[in-house]
Order: C-alpha cells, then sequence, then structure tokens
C-alpha cells in the first residue's frame, strides 16, 4: 500500500499571558535560576480565566487550514487531557467553530503523546482510504489543574495548541508519515496523574480533599522511564524507516525538559544541536509540545524543507510514541503574542 497520510499544513497559538520565571519566584519560594538549573525553562503561557482549550485548539485549527490552503477536512482529531468539559468531548465543538459541522471528532487522551497517538489514528484513515484529508490538533490548559503552590509542576507547564492538516498522497512525498511506533505501560499509571475527578474517585466538595484534584507527577522516575521508552520508540521508527541515525536532521521530542531532551539525543547518538527546543521560551505545552515545537523551528529556519525529521513523545498512561517524515515545504503563520516576526528567518503565511 502506497497511500500515505501527507503533513500539508502547520498552525500553532499560545495565549496571551505570559508568565516568567521571575513573576513565580516569591510565590513559590524559588529563583529563576533554580528552575533554569532543573527544567531549562525561563517562560510560559497561560490562559486567563473564562477561556479554554477549546479556545487555543480553534485558533490553531485555523491557522493549520490556512497554512494547508484549504476550508475543509474529513476528520478533526484533538488531543487533550484537559477538555473543556469531562463530557462531552471537546472536538466536536471545535470543528463546529471551524466550520466543519457533521465531520467526525473526537478526543484522544494520552497526555503528552498525545499529538503522535492522533497523528497514527488520523494516518490509518487516510491509509484505508476511509479519510481524504484530517486536522490533527494537540491542545493543553494545564494551568487549570495544577497546584498554584506546587513549584514542581507550576513552574513546568504552560498553555499552548498546535495542529496539522494531513492530506492523502504517496510514501515518497515529502510529509508523508513514514511509519509509527506505540506504546503503553499502566502499571505505571500512578506517574503521571491528577487522582479525582473520574469514576474511580469522583469528586465532590466533601468526598475529596483538594490535593487529589491537582496533576501529580513522580519526577524522577518519569525522567528515566522518558529517556528509555522515547529513545527506544525512536529507534523503532528508524527501522521501519531504514534510516541511520546519521541520516536523521532533526529530534523533535516532547519539550518536557532540556535534560531529557539531550539524555535522548546522547542514547540515540544524535548532536544536541540537532535536537529542537523551545521549551524554554514555552515550557510542557503537554499534547501542544510537538507541533507547537514544529512551527517554532519552521520560524526560526531551523527546521527546513527536505530535513529528516523524528518525532517522539512520553506521557501519562503511561505512553509513548514516534513518527518520522522528510519535511515538506509548508507556511507557518508567527503565533507568539509579540508577533514579533524580525525574530524570524522562515517562511511566514
Amino acid at each position: 500500500m502506497t497511500r500515505a497520510a501527507v503533513l500539508a499544513g502547520l498552525g500553532a497559538a499560545l495565549p496571551p499571558h505570559l508568565v516568567t520565571n521571575a513573576d513565580l519566584a516569591d510565590v513559590l519560594a524559588t529563583s529563576d535560576d533554580w528552575i533554569r538549573t532543573r527544567t531549562g525553562i525561563a517562560t510560559r503561557y497561560v490562559i486567563e480565566p473564562g477561556s479554554a482549550t477549546s479556545d487555543l485548539a480553534v485558533e490553531a485549527g485555523q491557522r493549520a487550514l490556512a497554512s494547508a490552503d484549504t476550508h475543509r477536512v474529513d476528520l478533526v482529531v484533538l488531543a487533550t487531557s484537559t477538555p473543556d468539559h469531562p463530557c462531552p468531548a471537546t472536538a466536536p465543538a471545535v470543528a463546529w467553530r471551524l466550520g466543519l459541522g457533521g465531520v467526525p471528532a473526537f478526543d484522544i487522551a494520552a497526555v503528552c503523546s498525545g499529538f503522535v497517538y492522533a497523528l497514527a489514528v488520523a494516518a490509518g484513515q487516510i491509509a484505508l482510504g476511509i479519510t481524504q484529508r484530517a486536522l490533527v490538533i494537540g491542545a493543553d490548559t494545564f494551568s487549570t489543574i495544577i497546584d498554584p503552590a506546587d513549584r514542581t509542576t507550576r513552574a513546568i507547564f504552560g498553555d499552548a495548541a498546535g495542529a496539522v492538516v494531513l492530506r492523502a498522497g504517496e510514501r515518497d512525498e515529502p510529509g508523508a508519515l513514514l511509519g509509527f511506533d506505540l506504546g503503553s505501560d499502566g502499571e505505571h499509571a500512578d506517574l503521571i496523574t491528577v487522582p479525582a475527578g473520574g469514576s474511580r474517585e469522583r469528586s465532590t466538595p466533601h468526598s475529596v480533599a483538594a490535593a487529589k484534584r491537582y496533576f501529580t507527577m513522580q519526577g524522577r522516575d518519569v525522567f528515566y522511564r522518558a529517556v528509555v521508552s522515547m529513545t527506544e520508540s525512536a529507534t523503532s521508527v528508524l527501522k521501519q524507516t531504514n534510516w541511520s541515525i546519521d541520516q536523521v536532521d532533526r529530534l523533535v521530542a516532547h519539550q518536557a525538559n532540556l535534560r531529557i531532551l539531550h539524555s535522548v539525543a546522547d542514547q540515540l547518538g544524535m548532536d544536541h544541536d540537532s535536537v529542537v527546543v523551545n521549551l524554554d521560551r514555552v515550557g510542557n505545552t503537554v499534547a501542544a509540545s510537538i507541533p507547537l515545537a514544529l512551527a517554532d523551528a519552521v520560524l526560526g529556519a531551523t527546521l527546513r524543507e527536505g530535513h529528516r525529521v523524528v518525532l517522539s513523545g512520553f506521557g501519562g498512561g503511561l505512553t509513548w510514541g514516534s513518527t518520522a517524515l522528510r519535511w515538506p515545504d509548508v507556511a507557518v503563520a508567527p503565533f507568539y503574542p509579540e508577533y514579533q516576526e524580525k525574530q524570524y528567518g522562515g517562511k511566514t503565511k
């Protein structure tokens, strides 16, 4: 089967409120140096009260559709772990707001691996001929589920959305997704979790401690498992594509922590300069992190047409996933709220 899903458009969105490490220093009894040293993060963007995940998803979706020069798709897949409501899914509302009412639309909850999972689902639909064109969005607003007094999580996460348009094409085209590796390990689901709010531990004002309504993460264990899982997953995809590590121009991995990114590069045998990094400006944006990093790299001209690219994510569940492609010629609109286009040498649209 030569039919493949081809990346044809890319867009991203950030909320307007910038939070610096200095803003957090007094509130969390920490310092800019402490945060930078442990995470590599300097700033992040968070939504204001009254805004929601769908707002960012719609904005990123609009830009991806414009980048692909289309107004219609046959499918919308939204990767998010912070939906607007526990029920229903957020994707149908996003599709409707984008003028795509009537197309199938659903959410995927795989936390930081969600975007790669969503790509795989959409690519499968395209490969089977069920779908001709799909909009895949990764969007999360973890600021809404973080304990505001917990410096180990509040300093890490930012809010964002990123989206791509996939179209039916041929496997030998630039932009074709060339293979997938997906996996999970539910035995360690407790390492990354929001304990309450589901059917297991239902949230009511009287039955659940406040702390259990917030996101929790066991950082040391997550660090080790993230490095191992993304390294093994990326290696599996390289075998499918018959690429050697020396042929890979860019690794775009989930932007969780700078040390994790560099450790994965070390395990793969890649130079750190080949790893796309934007977490210093946006933090860990969960399902949005990979498409956001792609858009940032295109705008910054560090990701160019013809580059061989590996995408890899790791998140709660535990889940992980990777894919690979040769980068196509796509235009990306500036998405930082400051709109400082002069900082970028890449194409804009």
